[in-house]
């Protein structure tokens, strides 16, 4: 593993207690920074807690990114812990299950929406203006390749990452003179614990699909974060950056 330099940078990382957000948080603690652990699993969140804290300074708090009062509260308690906030990644995310657009339940679709576009609205909104302020600062959002091609059985999911791609581009060029840069990256599918969440003949489509016919390992796509989250990634925002085993067309 590369050392990245994020030496005395506060990161927050939502979806932190799993998958692609733990990978995030050990690379980033590896590289020392000082990380906040987001999620709304309190027990998933105990016990990464626990694996971490022994590899670096980390914080923890449930928080439902979906609702502005819960994440304007643990902006609240990143900034009393650690006094500023360096980094936002945006990894939270849910798939809804699968199922063709017409027979997809309508709070199915919204709480998909909410959670995977909303709620990094709402997180960017709240973390922002601390971040100009200080004339610094790295957003990252993790979209997904869906978002660019529209994965079938999959339209809620797919449109909720394309919208975080143009969430990207737009706050990357709001953002673009106050030294806060905001990009994205755009995995294929991670063996994690969101498999549990879609169908076999979806996950079995979904490696179809890849040129280098595996899955995405969690640490790659942590990789690509990193670099993303530190003062080396100087001229890019509004960035899509592709991690998709040769999957993407554009």
């Amino acid at each position: 593993m590369n050392r990245l330099d994020l030496n005395g940078r506060i990161a927050i990382i939502t979806g932190g207690a799993r998958g692609i957000g733990f990978a995030t948080a050990e690379r980033m603690l590896a590289s020392g920074a000082a990380v906040a652990l987001w999620d709304v699993d309190s027990a998933a969140l105990d016990s990464a807690f626990n694996r971490l804290s022994g590899q670096g300074e980390v914080s923890a708090a449930v928080v439902e990114l979906t609702d502005a009062d819960s994440v304007a509260a643990g902006v609240t308690a990143t900034l009393n812990r650690f006094g500023k906030i360096d980094v936002l990644v945006n990894n939270a995310g849910v798939t809804g299950g699968n199922a063709p657009t017409w027979e997809l339940a309508p709070d199915v679709w919204r709480r998909v929406i909410d959670v995977n576009l909303v709620g990094p609205y709402l997180t960017c909104r709240a973390v922002a203006p601390h971040m100009i302020a200080r004339g610094y600062g790295r957003i990252v959002n993790v979209a997904s390749i869906a978002g660019k091609e529209g994965n079938p059985t999959a339209s809620h999911y797919s449109a909720s990452k394309a919208g975080l791609i143009a969430l990207t581009k737009s706050l990357g060029k709001e953002l673009a003179t106050k030294g806060v840069l905001v990009n994205c990256l755009t995995p294929a599918a991670a063996k994690t614990d969101i498999f549990a969440q879609m169908k076999p003949e979806h996950i079995e489509y979904m490696l179809s699909k890849i040129p280098m016919n595996r899955f995405v390992e969690v640490g790659e796509v942590a990789a690509m974060i990193g670099w993303l989250a530190t003062e080396d990634c100087s001229f890019t925002t509004g960035g899509v950056f592709d991690i998709s085993g040769g999957r993407a067309v554009y």
